[in-house]
């Protein structure tokens, strides 16, 4: 999800001596073996890397929330043997945001550094990802924390796994399109148990809920004729666990698709490209930016007991997320409902291509 636009090139441009003819990069290959809690750190030869936390929050009084936090982390192509201090090997990027239906629009905020300096890391070995006063960490007795301080909302939740890493594709190994390399090392943590803080205008307000992880580091995770992608994390009420992705043409026709279904006995159904399908049922179309996005949409997937359909129903319409300011894209994301469940939905490139 990084496209390097003048921002970033700021960032680059400081203290750095030209890059290699050709930059290496690892590429993403079937058979490697996942391991925890190692998996669950920075993998800084990998291009792209992040760590991406969506869920739903409660208040006492029963309002409903939804919430992002997101860590990228990315290696631009800058001479590994350059000894300077100033040159940025390795970037951050973080966005987090508040889904809250008083508002009607996504309350959101956004940072980015290069590593280093005491405003940016990522820990290599288990997660521990810091970008100025923004934080997200597994704690030693498994538990993630996450910590955002905005000028619109903050926030402070703990989150508690209660089912184990779920890996997707073929061991973690997700394919993302024609070629072996259009791939990355995935992984999810679905129903994780949420409490902790929301403030807004002032006030604190206490807040339990559920939330999903995803981890995923690749060097190639877009076929070059890609224009975008749609994703879905599903947690349902009887323990269930559901993602599914379709890879866009840029005429919209699906290049690539895959997902799983993990029920409550701990059975997984891995999906083909031809299991999955998204139909649009509700367009929104963004003030700000122009982009029309498919913000309703139904979800079938072909399940060992046949073909399920999901109507993904977004908690608002207006949940835009536009990144630019720090050389990010515009996106959608947003909290959505389904029969039995609730999750989110992402939608990128809508505004334009999607850059890798």
């Amino acid at each position: 999800m990084i496209r390097l636009t003048a921002t970033i090139a700021a960032l680059l441009a400081t203290g750095v001596a030209a890059a290699p003819a050709t930059m290496r990069y690892p590429i993403v290959r079937p058979g490697v073996r996942l391991s925890f809690p190692a998996d669950h750190g920075a993998h800084p030869a990998f291009r792209t890397e992040w760590w991406y936390v969506t869920g739903w929050l409660r208040t006492a009084g029963g309002e409903q929330l939804g919430f992002q936090v997101t860590f990228f982390r990315t290696r631009p192509p800058v001479d590994p043997a350059n000894p300077s201090r100033f040159a940025a090997k390795q970037l951050l990027f973080a966005h987090a945001a508040l889904s809250d239906p008083r508002v009607g629009t996504l309350l959101h905020d956004e940072r980015a550094a290069r590593q280093g300096f005491g405003l940016a890391s990522a820990r290599v070995g288990d997660a521990d990802v810091t970008l100025r006063d923004w934080r997200l960490r597994r704690i030693a007795d498994g538990r993630w924390a996450a910590t955002v301080k905005s000028e619109g909302f903050t926030l402070a939740l703990t989150l508690s796994p209660t089912q184990p890493p779920l890996l997707q594709g073929i061991g973690g190994y997700s394919r993302k399109g024609p070629q072996p390399e259009d791939a990355s090392h995935y992984y999810s943590i679905p129903h994780l148990r949420v409490r902790g803080d929301v403030t807004r205008a002032g006030k604190r307000t206490p807040v339990t809920g559920e939330a999903w992880l995803d981890r995923e580091w690749s060097s190639n995770y877009l076929a070059r004729d890609a224009q975008g992608w749609d994703w879905t994390g599903l947690n349902f009420d009887d323990g269930r666990a559901l993602m599914a992705f379709r890879i866009r043409r840029k005429d919209g026709s699906t290049l690539w698709a895959g997902g799983s279904m993990r029920y409550p006995d701990g059975r997984v159904t891995m999906f083909e490209p031809r299991d999955v399908a998204f139909r649009t049922l509700r367009r929104w179309r963004s003030p700000a930016t122009g982009a029309t996005y498919p913000v309703e949409q139904e979800l079938a997937v072909r399940l060992r007991e046949g073909v399920s359909r999901f109507r993904l129903r977004p908690l608002f319409p207006a949940q835009e997320l536009d990144g630019r300011r720090t050389g990010l894209p515009v996106y959608w994301e947003g909290a959505v409902q389904t029969r039995g469940g609730r999750g989110y939905l992402e939608l990128t490139g809508y505004e334009r291509p999607l850059k890798m």
